[in-house]
């Protein structure tokens, strides 16, 4: 028989997929080239269902006589090996991202003479649009979602920050495309100061929990990208636990907490009198009670280490790494304002030579010309732009309205603003 290769990731099981296989196995005997979950975490979010389980589903298919990982995006590997006279796919990826990994299969079939036939694709159903109801339902399994991006990882995972539920649909749907390669955010920042300053507040701790998650809910209702908690100092020990299982009830996939001692200040302000960090064992057993306190295994709590900042060796640093550790940190955030980010480089690179499996998670506001490839060679597992959305949204809105205050009119604003159809437009239902 004639050899077919379907190249699909397959993460839930539709109509569409039968449709293609079901005009696949019509040329032959068809081989299922299954995205393994490292593929798919390389242009979206990490596959609910794993690699074995979808494969498992496949080949009960009545239409598919084998599968085989295909390893990346790239079908290169499995057709050169496979040698198939036909590859079958959906018409969809005749433009866009796609577009590239086509004219490769194109060039490789004409090396051994295979065709390429494409089925009109099935449009009325996807496996976004289906991943989407069922995160906007189950809240533990938007909880799941960062350990499984960690996890099948190939790259830094990109969090910005978050003010309210207009930012969160930002973050959850810009998109950039470009040399062939799709790149949007992997989660949320729900960052201490953003959501202070959108209130016209200090940054220390002033704005309780409860208020926070009075307006995370925003965010939450309009999104499914998974959310990391900038939880401050987490409070007294005792309340610390409470905030761990309020944040996991809630959705939140990760808390962070800095071991500041006292009335939090933020970390790049300059002082004459510089904040005190705690006691690294007492910072310890915070973790340890926060751990204890978790009902749910994939949540998580990141210790944050302020030892940079306050200009302490980085020997300190790796010391109260490995308290935290031990103490149960499921990830560690090193933090500096150093503008050559030289002594968080230095951090990285001497703990990866005796920690290779702790996520590492880095803010760089300080040293911003550092990009996310090269903090990903280092070891670095998510890059978080902390403040920029807020930082943007503030200028913006000063120059507007200093130009209607100028002009005494809006008329020449309407070219710099939104609108008003597409603000109606923006958010569905309306």
């Amino acid at each position: 028989m004639k050899k077919v290769y379907v190249g699909m990731a397959a993460e839930i099981l539709h109509k569409g997929h039968i449709n293609l296989l079901s005009e696949a196995s019509k040329y032959g005997q068809v081989t299922v080239g299954l995205l393994t979950d490292e593929a798919i975490s390389e242009y979206k979010d990490a596959p609910i269902i794993s690699f074995e389980n979808r494969k498992a589903v496949i080949l009960a298919l009545s239409f598919v006589h084998n599968v085989i990982p295909q390893r990346n995006l790239d079908y290169t590997e499995n057709l050169r090996t496979l040698v198939p006279d036909f590859v079958v796919h959906g018409d969809d990826w005749l433009s866009g991202i796609q577009s590239a990994t086509r004219a490769e299969v194109l060039k490789v079939l004409s090396e051994f003479g295979g065709k390429l036939v494409e089925i009109p694709y099935t449009k009325e159903i996807s496996t976004s649009e289906i991943k989407s109801k069922i995160r906007g339902v189950t809240r533990n399994s938007r909880v799941d979602v960062l350990r499984d991006l960690l996890a099948n990882q190939n790259r830094a995972l990109r969090f910005i920050d978050l003010h309210n539920g207009l930012s969160g649909l930002i973050a959850e749907n810009c998109v950039v495309e470009s040399k062939g390669e799709r790149y949007s955010f992997d989660g949320m920042w729900a960052s201490s100061l953003t959501d202070s300053t959108s209130r016209g507040k200090p940054d220390i701790e002033a704005v309780d929990l409860s208020m926070r998650l009075n307006s995370l809910q925003d965010t939450l209702e309009c999104t499914t990208k998974p959310i990391i908690f900038d939880g401050d100092t987490g409070g007294k020990l005792e309340h610390f636990q409470f905030s761990v299982q309020t944040l996991e009830r809630n959705g939140v996939s990760a808390v962070i907490i800095e071991d500041k001692f006292g009335l939090k200040r933020n970390s790049l302000l300059d002082y004459d009198n510089p904040f005190v960090q705690e006691d690294p064992d007492i910072f310890s057993e915070k973790i340890k009670s926060g751990k204890s306190a978790s009902k749910n295994a994939s949540f998580m709590i990141i210790a944050r280490i302020e030892s940079l900042i306050l200009g302490k060796p980085v020997e300190d640093a790796h010391l109260r790494a490995s308290k935290y550790i031990d103490a149960g940190a499921d990830a560690i955030m090193i933090h500096s304002r150093d503008k050559s980010g030289a002594d968080a480089i230095n951090f990285i690179r001497s703990f990866r030579k005796y920690d290779s499996k702790t996520p590492l998670v880095i803010v760089p506001t300080s040293f911003s010309h550092i990009s996310e490839s090269e903090f990903w060679d280092m070891g670095v597992n998510i890059v978080i732009y902390a403040n920029h959305l807020l930082r943007a949204a503030y200028p913006a809105m000063k120059n507007i309205a200093e130009q209607i205050l100028t002009d005494g009119k809006a008329e020449n604003c309407e070219k710099k603003i939104m609108s008003m159809k597409e603000i109606l437009n923006l958010i569905p239902g309306g």
